[in-house]
């Protein structure tokens, strides 16, 4: 506004010809719009880099002799094929228990190791005892399997959070697969192998005549190791079971703290991709 008015005296003053008058008047307005045009971009705020989003694990505690695990095995399969809005990638890991298999079905994708992985939950999260159907998002929030409301709400929620750990993988060769990982915190290092597209006619116990369908069937899953000085690399062989389907087959790395099973970050790399 200074310029402008200056300028304006400066015309006044002059007192020169009706057609000098006009030009200078246009002169004046294009400085004043020019003037606003450039304090509108002073003030607009700009767009700073969208933080990087956390890969969130999503882990399904279920068991094929349990009639309420069915719609909670659905969720995990849509959480599977759909894509989420903003980019996150959402890691499924279908955990089955064994504590149903003296009531009827023996579930075969079951293991007890999986049973006390879920009882570490129990404990962590102060609850009476290990229950199916359970989800855990990112080891940092749990609820019933099945609850699609309170699955979305906690994966957009874990999304927001930068992931503290990086986690690469690649395949050194078709059975090796190569893990990178660099963190400034502690944790361990855990591989699990899923398996898409599997489906089972239950012939017994409470799902007795039903076909269900499950999807990322945790395979296998073990400790790789720890972080030491803030990263880990390791060439880990595969030997995936004949009766694996290679084309449905994913493997999952991620973090987990020691102290509170929070997963810190995560990646997948599948394989018939």
């Amino acid at each position: 506004m200074e310029n402008n008015l200056h300028l304006g005296a400066v015309v006044n003053a002059a007192r020169p010809r009706p057609f000098l008058r006009l030009a200078g008047f246009g002169i004046g307005i294009a400085l004043c719009c020019a003037v606003l045009a450039a304090r509108a971009i002073i003030a607009k705020p700009t767009a700073g880099p969208e933080a990087k989003r956390k890969a969130v694990v999503v882990e399904l505690f279920t068991s094929e002799g349990c009639s309420s695990c069915p719609p909670a095995d659905s969720l995990l399969l849509q959480l599977r094929q759909q894509t989420q809005q903003d980019g996150t990638e959402v890691i499924p890991l279908g955990f089955h228990v064994d504590y149903w298999n003296d009531l009827g079905w023996k579930d075969r994708f079951s293991s007890a190791a999986y049973s006390r992985r879920q009882e570490q939950y129990a404990r962590r999260f102060a609850l009476d005892g290990p229950y199916t159907p359970q989800m855990v998002v990112d080891g940092s929030s749990e609820f019933t399997g099945s609850d699609s409301s309170r699955a979305r709400a906690a994966i957009s929620q874990e999304a927001t959070q930068a992931p503290t750990a990086n986690v690469q993988l690649s395949l050194a060769s078709p059975d090796k697969l190569l893990v990178r990982v660099i963190s400034p915190g502690a944790g361990d290092v855990t591989l699990a192998i899923t398996e898409d597209n599997l489906t089972t006619n239950v012939g017994a116990g409470e799902n007795n005549g039903r076909v269900l369908r499950h999807a990322a069937v945790v395979r296998e899953f073990r400790t790789l190791g720890k972080l030491a000085q803030g990263s880990f690399q390791a060439e880990i062989p595969l030997a995936p079971a004949k009766e694996w389907k290679p084309r449905d087959l994913r493997y999952v790395v991620f973090v987990q703290e020691v102290a509170n099973g929070r997963i810190e970050g995560a990646a997948s790399l599948s394989v018939g991709r």
